[in-house]
C-alpha cells in the first residue's frame, strides 16, 4: 500500500524553526523527486519546495519558492524513505496545511498533510 505520511507540524513563535518529515512506504521512495507543498486558509495551494530523485543525475538537487529560499533546507534520507523540510525563521505567512508529494509537479502520490501554525 502505496502511504505518504506527513509529521513535525505545531505551533511556533515568529523567528523559531520546525522540520517536517514525510515518510514514505509501499514504494522506492529514491526512484522520484519529492515536493512540499502548502495551503493557507483561503488561498491556493503552492509548491515550496522539491528534491531530485535519489537516483537522478542531479542526485540532490532542489528548488525553492522565492518566498521561503534562505529560510527552508530540503533533504532526503532514501535509507529512511523519509525527506525532511527544514524550516527556520519562521514567519505568521507561512502558516498553512503543508503536504508532501512524489514529483515536483504534485501529479504523484499526497500525504494528507501536517499543520504549521507560526503565531505569537
Amino acid at each position: 500500500q502505496v502511504q505518504l505520511v506527513e509529521s513535525g507540524g505545531g505551533s511556533v513563535q515568529p523567528g523559531g524553526s520546525l522540520r517536517l518529515s514525510c515518510a514514505a512506504s509501499g514504494f522506492r521512495l529514491d526512484f522520484y523527486a519529492v515536493g512540499w507543498f502548502r495551503q493557507a486558509p483561503g488561498k491556493e495551494r503552492e509548491g515550496v519546495s522539491c528534491i531530485s530523485s535519489g537516483i537522478s543525475s542531479n542526485d540532490g538537487s532542489a528548488w525553492y519558492a522565492e518566498s521561503v529560499k534562505g529560510r527552508f533546507t530540503i533533504s532526503r534520507d532514501d535509507a529512511k524513505s523519509t525527506v525532511y523540510l527544514q524550516m527556520n525563521s519562521l514567519k505568521p505567512e507561512d502558516t498553512a496545511i503543508y503536504y508532501c508529494a512524489t514529483e515536483c509537479s504534485g501529479l504523484g502520490w499526497w500525504g494528507k498533510g501536517t499543520q504549521v501554525t507560526v503565531s505569537s
